[in-house]
């Protein structure tokens, strides 16, 4: 009875996957890139996929955004397939690099995935969306330059705001401040960490930064390779809202050093294979 009491009081799962496995073939050979993965994110919460490189992270969360299909078990967005969930425009994407149209002004490529989905919609209230989102991340002034005008900063910042103009339930986000400098990088992790306050969307991050993970995440899943899985969910204890005095809390030194210390452990096999 206990036990089913505190599965009542657990969030229902907005991106559920149970029993993951991911084959590639390489020269004849199968080469199993995840196995038995399993991970729970609830509506509105923060998870970070953090591992040594090549453990599968990007992987899984082209299964989670419904770019690739897992060889087996079982992957839910929103209670819905993630091939479903994507078209029905759920899911939103941030790569690494921006992917930003060189010849579009800032307003025209946010505008853009609005022009191919929204047909139905005016020039005009596509306009408007557009205009709103470079106002929610702070680049309403800069809605005439192209990307070549535009910092790494911002222009991963027109990528998020892109990505948010769909209003997808869901954001999956694969190393997207990973190109830039180290105080660009901060200073872009509390500008999503604002974002994600005030849209409460649903949010996957890939990183190989430990300082980001535990500063923007409410949950880690610590990835290892040979098999490549995840061997721990970790909780952050470190309170909201958080800014640049959370770096210095005891919660976020004694994360780091969990963390730190899990990645070493999933690290060795990858070393000796």
């Amino acid at each position: 009875m206990i036990t089913d009491l505190r599965a009542a009081s657990q969030p229902p799962a907005h991106i559920l996957a149970r029993g993951v496995c991911v084959d590639f073939k390489v020269a004849g050979r199968v080469n199993r890139v995840l196995h038995d993965v399993s991970l729970s994110v609830p509506k509105g919460g923060f998870v970070s996929l953090i591992g040594p490189s090549g453990c599968g992270k990007s992987t899984l969360l082209k299964v989670l955004a419904g770019l690739l299909a897992p060889t087996a078990g079982e992957v839910s967005v929103a209670g819905v397939a993630p091939m479903d969930a994507v078209r029905q425009r759920r899911i939103g994407i941030v790569f690494q690099e921006s992917t930003l149209l060189p010849w579009k002004n800032a307003l025209d490529n946010v505008a853009l995935l609005m022009e191919v989905a929204h047909v139905d919609r005016s020039k005009e209230e596509i306009r408007a969306r557009a205009i709103d989102m470079l106002r929610l991340v702070g680049l309403e002034h800069a809605s005439d330059k192209r990307p070549a005008q535009l910092s790494g900063g911002m222009r991963q910042r027109v990528s998020i705001a892109r990505a948010l103009a769909l209003d997808p339930e869901v954001l999956m986000m694969d190393e997207p401040f990973g190109a830039l400098d180290a105080i660009t990088r901060e200073e872009m992790s509390a500008f999503l960490l604002e974002i994600w306050e005030r849209t409460q969307k649903t949010i996957v991050l890939v990183t190989h930064s430990i300082d980001e993970a535990v500063f923007l995440s409410r949950e880690v899943h610590v990835m290892a390779t040979n098999p490549a899985m995840i061997i721990e969910a970790m909780p952050i204890d470190l309170a909201y809202p958080r800014n640049e005095e959370s770096y210095a809390a005891l919660e976020f030194a004694q994360a780091t050093t969990r963390l730190r210390r899990l990645l070493k452990e999933g690290h060795r096999p990858a070393v000796a294979a």
